[in-house]
């Protein structure tokens, strides 16, 4: 079932629990990915004054982890991927900044911080490490991660070829920094219960959020598509560090795959 939150987003919680913590209406998550367009400033100020209407607590968090690795793995010397990222997180960090700043008077706490903030995080810390253990141990959330990656990355790999070991391990690497907000948000932050949003579905959203056993998210973790309720384009869940890659919002008939809420 779709909410429709306003003029702006229409949310898609994946099942009944999250629609619940949704209408809890303690905490959301928004993710931002550097070297995505979706996410211009113009978005970060309509999805802060969608956020700030229904939650008593907003955290923008941005991807700084990583990064160089991903573009050296996929074609960058490494002085120029180093550089590229460093400009990409400067870059995104900015238009957070001036989305919040014309988003105006704030109706609730809105935190921005670097995803490497919560690297001495305890909690954080071993959550990312339960992450790291299943990836090796755990062939059902693996697979979730590797089509993660093929859908991220699949562009960029040149056809006819597959995606090397390196660049999957970067990959995985890159995911399983962020993983753990998927996992449990509110032991993270110290909130009752948290909504994780994103505009596309993830492909791991099955396996952390509907399976009986493995890596499971928090009973007080959900997971929602928040996108723009006027968007009907095809489904494109492209990098989350693609320079230039436009990630356009599922539409009703894509592999937007959504539940009952």
């Amino acid at each position: 079932m779709t909410i429709t939150a306003d003029a702006s987003f229409e949310v898609l919680p994946f099942t009944r629990a999250c629609r619940h913590i949704w209408e809890d209406g303690d905490h959301v998550l928004i993710g931002v990915s550097p070297g995505n367009s979706y996410f211009t400033s113009e978005r970060i100020t309509r999805l802060a004054q969608w956020a700030t209407t229904h939650f008593a607590q907003v955290d923008f968090v941005y991807a700084d982890l990583h990064v160089d690795r991903m573009f050296a793995a996929f074609g960058y010397t490494r002085e120029h991927a180093h550089k590229r990222a460093a400009k990409e997180t400067k870059a995104v960090r900015r238009r957070i900044l001036k989305g919040l700043e014309e988003s105006g008077p704030p109706r609730a706490d809105i935190r921005v911080r670097a995803l490497s903030k919560f690297q001495s995080n305890p909690v954080y810390q071993l959550l990312h490490r339960r992450v790291l253990h299943f990836l090796e141990t755990d062939a059902e959330f693996r697979k979730g991660c590797e089509q993660m990656a093929l859908h991220f990355v699949g562009s960029k790999v040149p056809e006819g070829e597959s995606i090397t070991d390196d660049q999957l391990r970067v990959c995985f690497d890159y995911m399983a920094a962020e993983l753990p907000f998927f996992v449990d948000t509110p032991s993270i932050l110290d909130e009752p219960s948290s909504v994780a949003a994103y505009h596309v579905r993830m492909p791991l959203t099955d396996v952390l959020f509907a399976r009986g056993g493995g890596l499971r998210a928090a009973r007080n973790q959900a997971c929602a598509v928040v996108r723009p309720e006027a968007v009907r384009r095809p489904h494109d869940a492209g990098a989350p560090v693609d320079p230039g890659h436009s990630d356009h919002a599922p539409t009703e008939g894509s592999t937007d795959g959504r539940r009952a809420a």
